[in-house]
C-alpha cells in the first residue's frame, strides 16, 4: 500500500510540474508574440510617418498622389494594430503624433514652418522612445 502511495504522490507532483510547466511556457510565449506584434506595428507606423513627413515636407497633403495615399493608409493600418495592442500612454502619442502629420504643410524655406517640423519630429523621437519603453516591459 505504501508502495502505491509514494507511486501516487510522485505521479501527482510530475502532473502538478508538467502543467506549471507548461502553463510557464504558454505565457511566455504569448508575451513573445505580443512583443514581436507591438514592434511590427510600431516600425510600420514610424516608417510611413518618416516617409509621409518626408513627402510632405515638399508638397501639401491636398495635393498628394497615389504615393501619399498609399503612405497615409499605411500609417492608419499600423495605429490601428497599436490602439488594439499598447497602451494608452503609447496610443495617445501615436494619436497625436497622426494629428501632426495631417496638419503638416510644406516647409517652403519658411522659418515658423521648419520650427514645426523639428516638434513633429520631436514628438516622432518621444513617441519611439515610448513605444521601445513599452516594448521592453513586455
Amino acid at each position: 500500500m505504501e508502495n502505491i502511495l509514494a507511486v501516487a504522490i510522485g505521479a501527482a507532483i510530475g502532473l502538478i510540474g508538467a502543467v506549471f510547466g507548461s502553463w510557464f511556457t504558454a505565457r511566455r510565449q504569448d508575451r513573445m508574440w505580443l512583443r514581436e506584434q507591438k514592434l511590427k506595428a510600431g516600425i510600420g507606423f514610424n516608417t510611413a510617418v518618416v516617409q509621409l513627413l518626408d513627402y510632405l515636407k515638399e508638397t501639401q497633403l491636398s495635393d498628394d498622389g497615389p504615393g501619399a495615399n498609399e503612405l497615409a493608409n499605411q500609417m492608419q493600418e499600423a495605429r490601428s494594430a497599436l490602439y488594439l495592442l499598447c497602451a494608452s500612454d503609447t496610443v495617445d502619442l501615436a494619436d497625436a503624433l497622426a494629428r501632426r502629420v495631417w496638419s503638416t504643410r510644406p516647409t517652403d524655406g519658411r522659418d515658423d514652418r521648419r520650427a514645426e517640423f523639428r516638434e513633429t519630429l520631436d514628438l516622432l523621437r518621444r513617441f519611439t522612445h515610448q513605444l521601445r519603453q513599452e516594448i521592453a516591459r513586455s
